[in-house]
């Protein structure tokens, strides 16, 4: 590889970076080899802009920059930069906005080094609310309102045929899934990068598709996010073994269940299964679990038996998170496939597989309807079909796209369907009970 130009000390390297809206780099000049480090080739079309800077500076300032520069034409500052060794350096940035046919299509940045100034002098300050946001985004905490919503409706199903609620279990529960989710989160992040899965996704779209970025970030090392998977892991054995001991009835189907959801969340990235890359035992595995499994676990813990047919209400969380799972794959399908990460969509392809996420949430509809057409759930469960325009707003802009990140809307869309929907049902199911 060609050694860049050095730079004079009287003339220290200028960088010249610019990126589209999403932070892509596109064009690298020499001076930026020389004061970041890498080659053009590392970094054209390969990384964001956001590689130069600590985590929590990107978390807590770098979009407000952004932000300023595209409102008023540029904006000037002095921070803290990362090369590619980790070493840090202060500088002063000037970054403005760059346009085609009138049109805004990314931004341009200008570094200079500032000589003889402590790095710590000019880096931003970080407020506490990024320090306590960022391990929502190393765990992807916000997707949590899955596990919630297929615990709520086990919960609903309980409700409706007992009238009685154990709170005390039912908050229990919701703590043991939600730990058992974030270590599942945790773990894929770790095998994904472990994997190079993520280093060769450069189309992600955040915070909807390709991981959480973490360690990319520098929020966390790789190391570090293993530790952090395992101590959620070994939380949530704790509380189910606690589960376990006030139901001794049904300790051994809480063991069963949690041992099978705890392989699947362990497995869906991790060798030899890697069950995400598996043309469909990934969608099908994580279907299950946020469905059947996560409702028939809650409902067997508050009723104090299994009762299977409790199973069959989780088919409305579980094929609406796999949804989510569906189009957030759409964005990841070239990273996906150059790490033999063949998932269904990376399998069938773009164009293919838009029809696979109609055929989810049409069968999450359809689902709704067969279970309160056959006395299982009540008219009132009939309500989370008013969530349907959500999804159709979902389709309309996966149909009327091929670039990653206008899939945004659609991502975040079905994210709002599985929680409308799944809380309307839950509702629906528990309202005769409570009224």
């Amino acid at each position: 590889m060609k050694s860049p130009p050095r730079s004079s000390p009287e003339s220290p390297p200028k960088s010249v970076i610019t990126c589209d809206l999403d932070g892509r780099i596109e064009t690298f000049n020499p001076g930026a080899e020389e004061l970041f480090g890498y080659a053009p080739d590392e970094a054209i079309g390969r990384l964001r802009v956001s590689a130069f800077s600590p985590g929590e500076v990107v978390i807590a300032h770098v979009g407000n920059w952004l932000k300023a520069a595209a409102e008023t034409g540029r904006y000037e500052g002095e921070t803290v930069f990362v090369r590619k060794d980790g070493s840090r350096f202060p500088a002063r940035i000037r970054i403005t906005p760059t346009f085609r046919d009138g049109r805004q299509i990314g931004y341009c940045g200008v570094t200079l080094p500032l000589e003889g100034v402590d790095p710590e002098a000019v880096t931003p300050a970080i407020p506490l609310s990024t320090r306590l946001f960022k391990w929502a985004l190393i765990t992807r905490a916000p997707f949590l309102t899955a596990t919630a919503v297929a615990v709520l409706t086990g919960a609903a199903a309980v409700l409706a045929t007992t009238g009685t609620m154990a709170w005390g279990l039912l908050a229990l529960v919701l703590l043991g899934t939600a730990l058992l989710h974030l270590f599942a989160n945790t773990a894929n992040d770790y095998f994904d990068w472990r994997s190079g899965t993520d280093q060769a996704n450069t189309s992600y779209v955040l915070p909807f598709t390709g991981g959480s970025r973490a360690i990319e970030l520098g929020l966390i090392s790789q190391r570090g996010l293993l530790r952090l998977s395992l101590g959620l892991f070994l939380a949530a054995v704790a509380v189910a073994a606690v589960i376990m001991i006030l139901q001794p009835a049904v300790a051994l189907h809480v063991a069963a269940i949690g041992i099978l959801a705890g392989l699947i969340a362990h497995f869906y990235t991790a060798p030899p299964l890697r069950l995400a890359a598996r043309k469909g035992l990934g969608e099908l595995s994580l279907g299950l679990v946020f469905g059947p499994l996560l409702t028939l676990g809650t409902a067997t813990v508050l009723r104090g038996e299994m009762i299977w047919t409790d199973s069959l209400f989780g088919l409305v969380p579980g094929l609406l998170t796999t949804a989510i799972l569906w189009i957030n794959q759409f964005p990841d399908i070239d990273g996906d496939r150059a790490t033999g990460k063949l998932n269904l969509v990376a399998a069938l392809g773009w164009e293919r597989a838009r029809g696979g996420y109609l055929a989810l949430v049409i069968a999450a509809a359809a689902s709704v309807v067969i279970l309160t057409v056959i006395g299982l759930a009540p008219l009132w469960g009939l309500t989370a079909l008013l969530a349907s325009p959500i999804a159709v707003r979902a389709a309309r802009t996966l149909y009327s796209t091929s670039v990653p990140a206008a899939l945004r809307p659609a991502c975040a869309a079905t994210v709002q369907l599985q929680l409308v929907a799944g809380i309307l049902f839950a509702l629906g199911i528990a309202l005769p009970t409570l009224f």
